[in-house]
This record gives structure tokens, C-alpha cells and sequence, in this order.
């Protein structure tokens, strides 16, 4: 199973009456680190659990291969979510401790790498007889990060993992990420707001807006089929008629607008206009501005 597809089909999640995911249909090939890229309340933690069968659909559905993940252990023995830890959640409140999560996590994932979790705690400095409400949100987030890496679940998933973590921590859990990935093959999704830092990661974004996925697509071909056009507003005109177009913004005589390129489509830099690369951040934001979800 563990070379099998995660699919998920018409993936609806309504509270109340509020929808919160619209029809989701998502693909996660194995052997893959994705990046879930999306704004705060898209939907992306949302459609994490859900992937995950923490949290059940209101309609719509995931399968591993053939099998249905909901209530079902033997697709789930292949998935894991590893949430942000919120100090004020009803397990922590409890007073559990670092130790406490390392021996559930031993007993419930059948995949479990109780060395390479002492091996991580270790070098992260986490002190296993803490209680997680005494922990920084840097520690904590190092600890859901043992958790996944640990896990050694097939389709891996983190939320936020570099949350709290300064850009040394950052750098070492980007390390250690493409360590454990190279050497076992697993799929990553990796939902972050820090987009740039991480985009070398990500064979594939997902933009995840107002619900809806607005793109998944290679990483280095959507930057490569992406470019920022600036110049004479008549000229930017000419050279992107006909071109799907993004982001427009005009001063004066002056306009710039982002241009995706199809298959085979080419830009020419004439006297009047500047064609420069886009990084991914700015990608996302183009691409959101002036989407109504």
C-alpha cells in the first residue's frame, strides 16, 4: 500500500453553515515533498485533518490505492498529521509532558522510530520530564517535528512546522527533512506561511484559497512559466495580448503585470518593457489578488 496514490474527491467541509473547503479534489503521488501554501483561514489545517481522518468530511472522499482512510486502521497505519502543538489545547492542559507525547506516539503509530525520536529529542535539547505548557512555541513546534520525522509514516504531514523557530532551527529542520527523504522515500505535505525559505523543498505547490485549490503544479515549472512584465503601459499591453494575465497595476504611464506562460507561449523583451523572474511567494500573491474563492 505504501507505494499506492492518497486521493481525495469532491472533499466538502461545511460548520454550520459556513463552508470551509469547496470541492476538493487533490492528488498526492509517493515520493513527493509538497508545499501547501494558502492564507490564513483557507483551509489548509482543515484539509490536513481531513486527509488524515482526524476530521471527518461533510461530503466527499479519500482514498489510499484502493482503500477508504476514513475509520479505517489500515490506510492510517500510512498517514500522519503532525499538528501544531497549542499549549492551551485540552491534552496539554492536562499536564502532559514531552515524554507523554513520545509514548503515545510509540503506542499508537505502528511505524514508529523510537531511536530516531530519542536521537532528534536529543539535539533539539528537549527536556522529556517538561510539561508542554512550559514549553516556547519554538519547542514546541521541535517536538511536533520529532513527531513526524519519527512517525515514519508513508504520506507525512506537517502544519506550520517552523513555526517559533529561528532561522538556525529553521535551516536544521529543512536538513533534516531532506535527510529523512532521500533516505526513505516518504511523502511530505508541508503547510507554511514562510514560502520562500522553503520553496527549494517543494517538487510541488499547492495553493490552497478561500477554500478552493487555485494550482498544483510543479515548483520550478510554474517559476519558469511565471513572469513579472513592467513598462509603457501601451507596450505591456501589446506584449501580453492574448496571455493569461494576473496582477495588474498601473502608475501614470507606467504598468506591470504578471504573466503565466502555457506550453510553447514566449515572451519577447522589446526596448519599452522589462521581463523579470518571479520568486514563489510573489507567485502566491499575484495569483490571489482580486480571486473572489
Amino acid at each position: 500500500m505504501s507505494e499506492r496514490i492518497l486521493k481525495s474527491k469532491g472533499i466538502v467541509k461545511k460548520y454550520g453553515k459556513q463552508e470551509v473547503l469547496h470541492n476538493i479534489d487533490l492528488t498526492l503521488e509517493p515520493g513527493k515533498i509538497y508545499g501547501l501554501i494558502g492564507r490564513n483561514g483557507a483551509g489548509k489545517t482543515t484539509l490536513l485533518s481531513i486527509l488524515s481522518a482526524q476530521n471527518p468530511a461533510t461530503s466527499g472522499e479519500i482514498y489510499l490505492g484502493e482503500e477508504p482512510v476514513w475509520e479505517n486502521p489500515k490506510a492510517l497505519e500510512y498517514i500522519f498529521f503532525s499538528r501544531e502543538i497549542s499549549p492551551n489545547g485540552a491534552a496539554d492542559s492536562t499536564g502532559l509532558k514531552v515524554k507523554d507525547y513520545l509514548e503515545m506516539a510509540e503506542a499508537y503509530l505502528p511505524k514508529w522510530d523510537k531511536k530516531m525520536a530519542e536521537e532528534l529529542v536529543d539535539l533539539f535539547h528537549l527536556d522529556r520530564k517538561k510539561k508542554t505548557l512550559k514549553l516556547s512555541k519554538g519547542m514546541l513546534s521541535m517536538l511536533s517535528i520529532v513527531l513526524a520525522l519519527a512517525s515514519k509514516a508513508d504520506f507525512t504531514f506537517l502544519d506550520e512546522p517552523v513555526s517559533g523557530l529561528d532561522v538556525v532551527a529553521r535551516e536544521q529542520f529543512y536538513r533534516l527533512l531532506l535527510e529523512e527523504f532521500t533516505e526513505s522515500g516518504r511523502t511530505f505535505v508541508i503547510s507554511t506561511h514562510i514560502i520562500e525559505e522553503a520553496a527549494d523543498l517543494f517538487e510541488e505547490v499547492i495553493f490552497l484559497h478561500q477554500g478552493k485549490i487555485l494550482l498544483k503544479e510543479n515548483t520550478q515549472e510554474l517559476l519558469e512559466h511565471s513572469i513579472y512584465v513592467s513598462g509603457r503601459a501601451e507596450e505591456v499591453d501589446q506584449a501580453v495580448k492574448g496571455k493569461e494575465i494576473h496582477h495588474q497595476e498601473t502608475l501614470g504611464r507606467s504598468k506591470s503585470v504578471m504573466v503565466r506562460l502555457k506550453e510553447g507561449e514566449t515572451l519577447e523583451q522589446t526596448e519599452g518593457i522589462t521581463l523579470q523572474p518571479m520568486n514563489l511567494q510573489k507567485v502566491f500573491v499575484s495569483l490571489c489578488d482580486g480571486e473572489d474563492g
